[in-house]
């Protein structure tokens, strides 16, 4: 094992001889978090919620000269765009990812965020809430949401919606990242740094690689420009969130080889992570109305055997997903899907109606969850189990 490296990170000679000396230089970086959010989130963490958060949108507005000088370093810093990101090709990742739609939806839940509980350590933070099935729906519903407004066009130029939700996002972990690293329950030696570059360069392939790996999967697989340019859009991103620039990748062979790095330096799922999955897979039993929890009952064998498609029968099983007949018919729908998937991409005029399409289902979907309560991203008040601020 490298020196300074948490015991999550788990190297081995085949993993040294598939990835070489850069998976050596990867372990030391789970004990790096996010200095410049975490000193702006230590600067208001004084201040009563309310005004911390009306603070914080006053500052991203630029409407805050007085806010304490780290809140604006790092707003300030968020507005330094970096010269490799391009708007316009910003705009076509999230034209490619609106377009998916329903799919992207499925794709959302079945196999990014069920792939991201299953990491032993990465999922910690979360489960330090102490309230894993009680925010389930309503922690999917705000990730549909964040996804959503990054897809919009112009939403990241500085100052734009997705602009500011990812920086509000990105406060919000510094909060998290104290609230863990403060209590007595936090294994660092184990863990590493709660929300540590490493994972918030990994959530960037959550919402890219994972999405065209999964459509690709699928028989649905984008072309080529689409598939860089929402690699493109989640750099610039993830970004934004804090990761640092050298663990971002530069194109979609870059980043798959780090998503597959990612993969065979962790553990197998623990039960934290079943836990996840569970609440994730029921939360649909827990809506408010009866024809969103009958939907959810329709929709539960599908889910589980998508999971099981993507994540293969192992991960399944230590994640107690359903068994089910389905799993064998999507390799040959995936087949099937394939021939008309292409005419798709070649007809602009079905393109441009697939995003528009796309655009709906997502704010139609992603309103039904939140139930009329905004995603806000703001900064959590405290954790369960957790010092008072």
């Amino acid at each position: 094992m490298p020196l300074h490296a948490p015991s999550r990170f788990l190297i081995n000679p085949s993993v040294r001889a598939r990835f070489g000396e850069r998976a050596e230089r990867l372990g030391p970086r789970y004990f790096e978090g996010d200095p410049p959010a975490d000193e702006a989130f230590a600067s208001i963490r004084s201040l009563p919620a309310a005004e911390r958060n009306a603070l914080v949108d006053q500052a991203l507005q630029g409407q805050a000269p007085g806010a304490p000088a780290p809140l604006l370093a790092l707003v300030e810093a968020g507005r330094q765009t970096p010269f490799w990101v391009d708007f316009p090709r910003v705009d076509r990742g999230g034209a490619t990812f609106l377009r998916t739609g329903l799919l992207g939806g499925l794709l959302l839940g079945c196999y990014s965020l069920t792939a991201s509980y299953c990491s032993p350590a990465g999922n910690k933070p979360l489960t330090f809430s102490g309230r894993l099935e009680e925010e389930a729906p309503r922690r999917l519903a705000e990730t549909g949401r964040f996804v959503q407004l990054v897809a919009q066009p112009g939403a990241l130029l500085p100052g734009g919606p997705g602009w500011c939700a990812a920086l509000k996002v990105r406060l919000m972990h510094a909060a998290v990242r104290a609230f863990c690293a403060a209590s007595p329950r936090w294994d660092r030696q184990a863990w590493g740094v709660p929300i540590n570059a490493p994972d918030i360069a990994g959530t960037g392939l959550l919402f890219s690689w994972v999405i065209l790996d999964g459509l690709d999967r699928l028989g649905l697989g984008p072309p080529v420009q689409d598939r860089e340019d929402l690699m493109h859009q989640w750099r610039y991103v993830s970004w934004l969130l804090g990761a640092p620039e050298d663990l971002l990748w530069s194109c979609e062979a870059d980043a798959r080889w780090y998503w597959e790095l990612l993969l065979a330096t962790q553990g197998d799922p623990d039960q934290d992570a079943r836990r996840l999955a569970q609440a994730l897979f029921t939360s649909g039993a827990r809506a408010p109305s009866p024809e969103a929890r009958a939907r959810a009952r329709r929709m539960a064998p599908i889910n589980h055997a998508l999971s099981r498609f993507f994540l293969g029968d192992e991960i399944g099983d230590k994640l107690g997903l359903e068994r089910n007949g389905l799993r064998f018919v999507l390799p040959s729908m995936a087949r099937l899907l394939s021939g008309s998937n292409r005419l798709l991409h070649q007809i602009p005029p079905l393109r441009a109606t697939s995003v528009e399409r796309g655009a709906r289902y997502w704010q139609f979907i992603v309103d039904q969850g939140l139930q009329g309560v905004p995603a806000e991203f703001s900064i959590p008040e405290r954790f369960r189990g957790a010092p008072p601020p």
